[in-house]
């Protein structure tokens, strides 16, 4: 698929007719300012409150301790059929709890969490060290994420490559096998592959790793930050293996280390789903602008797991214009600012696993339209 897809609405099983997802989004200069979105959102979703933030995090490790309670106490007296299904549920079901834990983290590094930047850092530093993430280290590239979104030259994340830069091998996997293993690959070594190496983030000038205090992602000031994640992740590494000491790497694995690879499996699906999307361009300098780029992030429906989730699926448009607003008001801010986005506002309901393999297929390079006047404006392709 080139380009644009239908331009024809879509009915929902609601009744509601909404635009075909697939088609393009406006890719001029928007008719509206980030302060005619604002005001149309009520003052009160911009108040964080410091017992609600607690309380969904309280909620969240209240069910990773009960689903660790029930798995270390009963699993043990099923008969081996349902022993194995039940470690399979637990891995899944922690996995996604954990997962909320993890965004709770994200929105203490946007300061999102409480009134208090120290409280937030706290509490993230705590939380994306035990799902070892080094928290100030993403904190700060995340940030740069945000202030330069859809930009091909300044972007930190799943930048989409030109045609001339895609691997001589791209076009020979461009098919379902090929195009299992890659996902297979990605959602399972994608995210410690991205901490470690930047691979499919910004390109730079040097090696950049988000361990390395001395790397061209960090300046001078941030050092001692990137030091104090590094330790963070260290301690909870050097806990884990007293523990796989202790209990055995089999128990480790079960309990920790699987639902942290489920973790990691939905943080890429999540991240890549809400920036890749056929309808959604990119910018080269010569384009780009901070609104423009804001703009450029698709609302996603993962049915049940969006609470879950914390409304990080289908709150992003939101989240990427405000993103000091907790996520408890995402929701009703979203409303809000519908009618002034109008077409500038993306929600695909298509499931996501679907929605995974679709833009894997169909979201392989960027070109600009060889018709189009805006040469800065760059539209997934996947026709080699």
């Amino acid at each position: 698929m080139g380009g644009a897809g239908g331009q024809v609405p879509v009915t929902t099983s609601a009744g509601k007719e909404e635009l075909n997802p697939i088609k393009r989004v406006p890719h001029s200069k928007p008719p509206f300012t980030l302060g005619q979105i604002k005001k149309s959102i009520p003052p009160h979703c911009f108040e964080r409150s410091l017992i609600r933030s607690f309380s969904y995090l309280a909620q969240d490790l209240s069910l990773a301790f009960l689903l660790y309670y029930i798995s270390t106490t009963y699993f043990h007296l099923l008969p081996r059929p349902f022993f194995y299904f039940a470690w399979a549920v637990y891995w899944t079901f922690q996995g996604c709890v954990l997962t909320g834990v993890w965004v709770i983290a994200h929105e203490c590094g946007h300061h999102a969490f409480s009134d208090h930047q120290w409280v937030d850092d706290t509490v993230g530093l705590i939380l994306h060290s035990s799902l070892l993430v080094p928290y100030f280290s993403w904190k700060i590239s995340h940030r740069r994420h945000h202030s330069n979104t859809g930009s091909v030259e300044r972007d930190e994340v799943f930048v989409p490559k030109p045609k001339s830069k895609i691997p001589f091998y791209a076009k020979y996997i461009n098919n379902p096998p090929g195009r299992f293993v890659s996902l297979l690959i990605t959602l399972t070594l994608g995210w410690p592959l991205y901490l470690a190496f930047n691979i499919s983030g910004r390109p730079y000038d040097r090696f950049a790793s988000h361990y390395d205090p001395y790397g061209p992602i960090y300046s001078d000031r941030e050092r001692l930050q990137i030091y104090i994640s590094d330790a963070g992740v260290i301690t909870v590494a050097y806990f884990l293996y007293r523990v796989a000491v202790a209990k055995g790497l089999a128990w480790i694995v079960c309990l920790y280390g699987l639902p942290l690879l489920i973790v990691n499996g939905f943080l890429v699906t999540i991240t890549y789903l809400q920036h890749t999307h056929p309808a959604l361009p990119h910018y080269d300098s010569s384009e780009w602008e901070w609104l423009r780029g804001a703009l450029l992030t698709v609302d996603r429906d993962y049915g049940a797991l969006n609470r879950v989730f914390h409304h990080i699926t289908d709150t992003h448009v939101a989240h990427h214009l405000f993103s000091t607003m907790p996520h408890y008001h995402a929701m009703e801010a979203t409303e809000a600012i519908k009618p002034v986005l109008g077409e500038y506002y993306r929600f695909d309901r298509t499931p996501f696993y679907r929605a995974m393999w679709r833009e894997a297929r169909e979201c392989l390079f960027v070109e600009p339209d060889e018709c189009g006047d805006s040469k800065g404006v760059f539209w997934y392709r996947n026709k080699f």
